[in-house]
């Protein structure tokens, strides 16, 4: 078995993030009672929202300013209250595992390579709460051996930190073993790299499009064409091909 060992991304990869992220904001858009909340203001805050994060990435901000500060930005862009901010972020953490939505047949694909035996591993930079919350509704932390958030292993990805702790606790001697699948090419591919292993980036073809490099699933990755990875795949369905064809 030349790849044992699966890590795994979820935001993007295995669950839909931005449906996601879009129920969640209209749905405290209206708890809060700030009205509605239009297709342009959620595209406006999911810009913000990347960039933050590859802020983060960098290790150019904490993550918690982070998490406050891009609601900060928003609110003052869409004429809220931008007091407001900390409160939202919190509330947010938790309507964010509120919907469920997998991407093209994920649950199935994952059910299948546990049964041929694969150590599947998810490894996230969300926060704790969202992420805890996601794994137990989707019933995905049923399904995976071991689950590594960023907030609790103390770095984030493409941090090696990260990946040395993943290795540490479950025992990953041989680095060859082990394949990285995500979507974000700065946070799981280039974390990957860092780390020494085999990368698979998934990069789903939107409808009516050409499949481009540097168009992802985030529409954030500028330095796509510097990064260099094992696979790349546009359909989840392809990774039973790349891993069972090794076995």
């Amino acid at each position: 078995m030349r790849y044992k060992y699966l890590l795994w991304d979820i935001d993007g990869t295995i669950l839909d993030f931005l449906a996601a992220e879009k129920n969640a904001i209209r749905t405290l858009f209206d708890k809060f009672g700030l009205g509605p909340c239009s297709e342009e203001m959620i595209a406006t805050y999911s810009g913000i929202n990347v960039r933050y994060w590859k802020m983060l990435e960098r290790g150019l901000i904490k993550k918690q300013d982070m998490l406050v500060e891009r609601f900060r930005e928003f609110f003052s862009l869409v004429n809220v209250d931008v007091a407001m901010a900390e409160e939202f972020n919190e509330n947010y953490q938790i309507a964010l595992g509120d919907t469920i939505c997998f991407m093209e047949n994920a649950k199935e694909l994952l059910i299948q390579l546990k049964a041929a035996g694969f150590i599947q591993i998810a490894v996230t930079n969300g926060t704790a709460r969202a992420q805890s919350k996601k794994l137990k509704r989707s019933g995905l932390d049923q399904i995976f051996d071991r689950v590594f958030i960023s907030e609790e292993v103390g770095a984030e990805k493409p941090d090696v930190k990260f990946f040395e702790r993943v290795f540490s606790e479950c025992g990953i001697h041989r680095r060859s073993q082990v394949l990285i699948i995500g979507d974000s090419l700065t946070s799981d591919m280039q974390g990957g790299i860092n780390a020494g292993i085999a990368t698979c980036w998934y990069h789903p073809v939107r409808p009516g499009k050409e499949r481009d490099r540097d168009e992802t699933s985030h529409e954030d990755q500028e330095n796509a064409p510097e990064i260099s990875v094992t696979y790349e795949v546009s359909s989840l369905s392809e990774i039973t091909r790349i891993v069972m064809c090794c076995n």
